[in-house]
């Protein structure tokens, strides 16, 4: 059975078909990432206890936890635990190890990287999808949904997809860009560069000066209005650069 599939329009004219990935990748990429963090946690725990106690003799009726050994070792334990997704998704820009290892990633519903927001309200609502235990909200609303999202991505208006260069084209080309420039703008860029040749002169330089409108904020409309087609073209691929 095919996965469902998302259709991205750009003004370009190409569409862009991003495959929704399934519970089982879904369910996978948790998986890995839950061990993950699991280690995590419990690396820092168990050094922190061997640093405070020169051993874990507290466990054999040594002497009792003080509150600097809640403070220094619970409390990273906890925070690693419970802050690794939305870290680790924030800093990877909607992708973790585990999704990496499942081949999916976050994406919006046109396409876009998520916010820190948006990964931050994905986040928040794990504990919904999370109840009663097992994730069973998640993964019964994930089955159920034409594109298999949990209550989390319903809240942030993500999806989850499967990151595949043959299936998705939008970002698979983004790691030669300028990092401060918009993914979906440097989307866009790359697309009408590649169709650069096939369309209009009118159309093209028309869409050129309406992209460096958007990304450029050095131009005003008078000096975007007297550039000429390879200027403008010029200027495009300088910002992919």
């Amino acid at each position: 059975m095919a996965a469902p599939q998302v259709t991205l329009q750009s003004i370009t004219g190409v569409d862009v078909e991003l495959r929704i990935a399934g519970v089982g990748s879904r369910s996978y990429a948790f998986v890995v990432d839950w061990h993950i963090r699991l280690i995590l946690a419990f690396s820092w725990w168990s050094v922190g206890s061997i640093v405070a106690f020169g051993g874990l003799r507290f466990f054999d009726g040594g002497r009792a936890p003080g509150v600097n050994y809640f403070l220094w070792v619970w409390v990273p334990t906890l925070a690693i635990y419970l802050l690794y997704h939305p870290v680790v998704e924030v800093l990877m820009r909607g992708s973790t190890p585990g999704k990496r290892m499942a081949g999916v990633r976050i994406v919006t519903r046109t396409g876009d990287i998520p916010s820190a927001s948006a990964l931050l309200i994905r986040n928040v609502f794990r504990i919904v999808d999370s109840l009663p235990f097992a994730y069973l909200v998640g993964l019964t609303t994930a089955i159920c949904t034409a594109q298999h999202v949990r209550i989390g991505d319903m809240a942030a208006g993500t999806l989850l997809i499967l990151d595949s260069k043959e299936h998705d084209s939008t970002f698979a080309r983004l790691s030669s860009a300028n990092p401060a420039l918009d993914p979906r703008a440097a989307d866009l860029i790359h697309e009408l560069l590649e169709r650069w040749a096939a369309l209009d002169a009118r159309t093209r330089t028309d869409l050129a000066r309406s992209l460096l409108s958007r990304v450029d904020g050095s131009l005003s409309s008078e000096q975007l209005a007297q550039l000429r087609t390879p200027e403008l073209r010029a200027r495009l691929q300088a910002l992919l650069q």
